[in-house]
């Protein structure tokens, strides 16, 4: 994103800068407009069902919406204040509340799982497989040298390869016990 400059995207859209200032303010809310349009791409869950599967299949697609616009993820740190990331936000938060979760678990509940989303897309997104070969095989041989300090990294650490999907819903699957459990207990 840091290539982006209003003059560029002017030129892009076959306008001239001044144009794009009657619609907009800054550069920030260009990125502001084009991540809230990314989660337009998010679907929602009915909802009403178990709260498990819809939680799942919110995250799942927006993590699916995160890996198709790969610059995204990186920008997620802005405020997101769009109808669209507002709409998946609210039912993130509802479904949890639904399920039991209140107070402070159920911001730290949000945030948890929105976090494990973000770490994912961009972790996914800026490290893939064949991008560098040479630096992930220098990275697997570090960790194979030291493997008697790092014995459980050398066998199954993130050097190994591995399914991105099944690593990621694994992984949902373990924070959604995890809250359930405090939510219940």
């Amino acid at each position: 994103m840091g290539r982006l400059t209003m003059r560029r995207l002017a030129e892009r859209l076959g306008t001239g800068s001044t144009t794009l200032y009657w619609h907009v303010k800054t550069k920030d809310d260009v990125l502001d407009l084009a991540l809230d349009a990314i989660f337009h791409d998010v679907p929602v869950p009915r909802g009403g069902g178990d709260w498990c599967r819809d939680v799942t299949a919110l995250l799942t697609g927006w993590r699916a919406a995160l890996l198709a616009h790969p610059w995204s993820a990186a920008l997620l740190s802005r405020p997101m204040l769009g109808p669209n990331v507002l709409a998946r936000s609210e039912f993130l938060y509802a479904t949890l509340r639904a399920a039991g979760i209140t107070g402070p678990h159920l911001t730290a509940a949000a945030y948890g799982l929105s976090n494990y989303v973000i770490g994912s897309a961009l972790m996914q997104a800026t490290w893939q497989p064949g991008d560098d070969d040479a630096a992930q095989r220098a990275a697997q041989e570090h960790v194979q040298a030291g493997a008697d300090r790092y014995p459980t990294l050398a066998a199954h650490g993130p050097f190994t390869g591995g399914d991105w999907d099944t690593t990621f819903t694994l992984g949902l699957t373990y924070l959604l016990d995890g809250i359930l459990a405090n939510a219940v207990g």
